[in-house]
């Protein structure tokens, strides 16, 4: 994750299983297949994994992913902060395991105590393949997929997992399960158990391309364990379960360990050779920044992904990195960085007006803060699609007009032109030229000047809150208080506790917030969680700036039901021109980057994925190197 930012959901959408568990969200009937026919006369294609566009890379006896090694020893431990998180984990602290529910704060990770039908292959943009499924049948018109399961799957209890328990899983999912989990299974017709280790989902025929693969990526529980026991409830009870780890030792709000199950049934298969290599892995629980910061220099913990670029430039020169016993590097992230910004909640109706928005934006000066604060160490983000194809540059080509073209005269006609990017400001920290743009606008909106105060339409001073749940973000927002004070706008920044925070982002209930999140190279559901009518109203989904469009809509169902790749681009670029041109967020920064601190105690594959990056699930512990640096 690039940037200064409090550290975001899993909207982050990158590990293997993580990636799958954590990359669903809402969706409507505008993305459609060709609508279910009679199951039992149609031809089925037997498979090993499954795509979205084009061929699998993996054959069918393939032995492992490229990107790990299958010889990795299974030892030691990693110690860590959570860099990334989905649903509703809190890195901050947990009171519940339960974390596929919107209620409670679990902690990050629990997705490694669950097995999925198919787990991603990391270099490629969307793949499949099979764990606890050996294969899968599709039928001819695309929405009946039958699952073959591996008869020696196991829960940790030794209990059979069965075709009963998958259904069971789907069917709880879709009725109780995170919104973001419910939306995405909405088009799921039936569940139908055909054996015990045959399994067969049937979609409406209006799911996009993408939803069936999801779906392989949701948990499977046990039956038998969730009628002794609520699913709805938050518990610290750790659930039955069938991953390669299991709840350990822990602490409320202070660190879990998941322990690696020793004896689990997956560990040879070849999406899992080289996989699940530390026997325990550690997170740990800090509500300051600083404090975990020290944790690390102290060995705490042991490998860290640093998000504040203050600190990369300046504080890493503690003495185990001068005598190399804590390492840096950066590892290319080949994903969309998707957006980090200022998001302003539409809901409220001082942001009504998009020229109220676009002044807002004008107020920060990225250009003095990149070099002030943060070193030069970033770029400027221009796009909801940043570092990726799918960025709108310039003139709308002929593909991009034809899909806006219906829209005129109903967005704004700046979506016709170049696409629009933020102004470079003269790097002063109060760009005066840019100052008076933005009063401009607010005048046109109708907002006039009260002595110092600017006052709305209705007569209303504009005032808002940015709200964190970190001070860490403070010296970035302060000089942009100060410069929307210049304006006659009172703005302030007030952190809440960890809780609180999670509790308002579920509810928005809330002024402006900042969040950062990544795309995965093939769009899916999330794309109308973050932006569609729909989750505007949906308490705990990623639609933080409450989008209601129209043409957003109708651009997210282009995007979901497109059958090349190249189709998929072309709509997610004009989709980018609509929402650039709505102001909905005050852009930040970014670069393609991970900048990783570690003591010099792991092993990793020489190349990472491109598509994710997930040091606890391929990385190993070196016991050799540990025992060089002393560190047991």
């Amino acid at each position: 994750m690039s940037g200064d930012a409090n550290r975001t959901l899993l909207a982050r959408l990158y590990p293997s299983r993580r990636e799958m568990l954590a990359g669903v969200a809402a969706f409507s009937a505008a993305t459609l297949l060709p609508v279910r026919s009679g199951l039992a006369e149609e031809a089925v294609d037997r498979r090993h994994g499954l795509s979205v566009f084009g061929d699998l890379k993996y054959p069918q006896e393939f032995g492992s992913f490229d990107y790990v090694d299958p010889s990795a020893p299974k030892d030691g431990r990693i110690s860590f902060t959570a860099p990334s998180w989905a649903y509703n984990q809190n890195p901050q602290t947990f009171n519940s395991f339960n974390t596929f529910i919107l209620k409670g704060d679990a902690p990050p990770r629990m997705e490694l105590c669950f097995d999925t039908l198919m787990v991603r292959a990391l270099d490629e943009p969307d793949a499949v393949y099979g764990l606890v499924a050996e294969s899968v049948e599709v039928s001819e018109d695309g929405n009946a997929y039958t699952f073959n399961l591996r008869p020696e799957a196991r829960f940790h209890d030794e209990s059979p997992l069965t075709a009963e328990d998958v259904a069971f899983s789907l069917a709880t999912l879709k009725e109780k399960g995170h919104p973001s989990i419910r939306q995405v299974l909405r088009e799921l017709d039936e569940a139908r158990v055909d054996g015990t280790h045959r399994v067969t989902l049937v979609f409406s025929g209006r799911q996009s391309r993408k939803v069936p693969l999801i779906a392989t990526g949701m948990p499977i529980f046990s039956k038998a364990y969730y009628t002794r026991y609520d699913f709805e409830q938050t518990t610290l009870t750790p659930p039955l379960s069938s991953g390669p780890y299991k709840v350990g030792r822990h602490e409320v709000g202070r660190y879990v360990e998941y322990e690696r199950v020793a004896s689990w049934w997956g560990a040879d298969l070849p999406v899992s050779r080289g996989h699940y290599n530390f026997s325990r892995v550690r997170l740990e629980f800090f509500r300051d920044r600083q404090v975990d910061f020290e944790a690390f220099k102290k060995g705490v913990t042991t490998f860290r992904e640093e998000f504040t670029s203050r600190t990369w430039a300046t504080e890493y020169n503690f003495p185990a990195v001068v005598d190399g016993r804590v390492t840096r590097e950066e590892i290319p992230d080949g994903r969309p960085s998707g957006g980090q910004g200022w998001f302003l909640n539409t809901r409220r109706s001082k942001f009504s007006d998009p020229r109220i928005r676009q002044a807002l934006g004008l107020a920060f000066d990225f250009e003095w803060t990149n070099a002030s604060l943060f070193f030069g160490a970033y770029e400027r983000t221009r796009s909801f699609f940043q570092n990726s194809p799918m960025l709108a540059k310039g003139e709308p080509d002929a593909a991009e007009l034809a899909l806006l073209e219906p829209w005129r005269g109903k967005v704004p006609e700046a979506v016709f032109g170049p696409a629009i990017v933020p102004p470079v400001s003269d790097g002063s920290g109060q760009d005066r030229s840019m100052l008076r743009e933005a009063d401009r606008l607010l005048r046109e909106a109708g907002c006039r000047r009260d002595g110092a105060r600017l006052l709305l339409p209705d007569g209303q001073p504009l005032a808002f809150e940015i709200m964190s749940n970190t001070t860490t973000f403070e010296r970035v927002t302060l000089p942009y208080i100060n410069n929307l004070e210049r304006l006659g706008i009172a703005a302030n920044f007030r952190v809440v506790d960890p809780a609180q925070y999670q509790a308002r982002i579920n509810d928005y209930d809330y002024d402006v917030v900042s969040r950062r999140f990544a795309l995965p190279a093939t769009l899916g559901e999330e794309i109308r969680q973050y932006w569609g009518s729909e989750a505007a109203d949906t308490p705990g989904s990623s639609n933080l700036s409450g989008i209601r469009d129209a043409a957003v809509d109708a651009l997210v169902g282009k995007i979901l039901a497109a059958t090349t790749r190249e189709e998929m681009t072309v709509a997610a670029r004009a989709l980018d021109r609509v929402l650039r041109a709505g102001y909905y967020w005050v852009p930040h920064w970014y670069k393609a980057v991970h900048t990783v601190a570690k003591w010099d105690i792991f092993g990793r594959p020489a190349t990472p994925p491109e598509h994710g990056f997930a040091p606890e699930a391929h990385w190993w512990f070196d016991r050799e190197s540990a025992e060089r640096i002393g560190v047991q």
